[in-house]
């Protein structure tokens, strides 16, 4: 398993959101990207090791969510203290708000 893993709901369906394009970014550099599953997962983003720091994953919910979307792009910040840690960022998303977690 990947160190970073995540996920999307959408909250508005109560269904996981398939095909959102995540990436992973350290220090302005790409780390990986990855899609979200048909249950709104990405089980494999990233390497297996990443050194202590602080990441940000971006979501295209545009592309999701329609050209019309208020959110077209959400970007969570977070830092890794521990590099041996598994960090699950899920994203509870509908269409005028989301929110977010340290998953399991």
């Amino acid at each position: 398993m990947s160190l970073v893993t995540t996920h999307v709901l959408d909250t508005a369906t109560g269904r996981p959101a398939p095909g959102i394009e995540v990436v992973l970014e350290s220090d302005g550099k790409i780390v990986a990207k990855g899609r979200t599953d048909d249950d709104g997962r990405i089980r494999d983003l990233g390497p297996e090791t990443l050194p202590a720091g602080v990441y940000r994953l971006t979501f295209d919910t545009g592309a999701y969510l329609g050209p019309d979307a208020f959110f077209p792009e959400v970007s969570l910040t977070f830092r890794i203290t521990d590099p041996g840690a598994h960090h699950h960022v899920p994203l509870l998303l509908s269409p005028f708000a989301y929110s977010t977690y340290r998953g399991s």
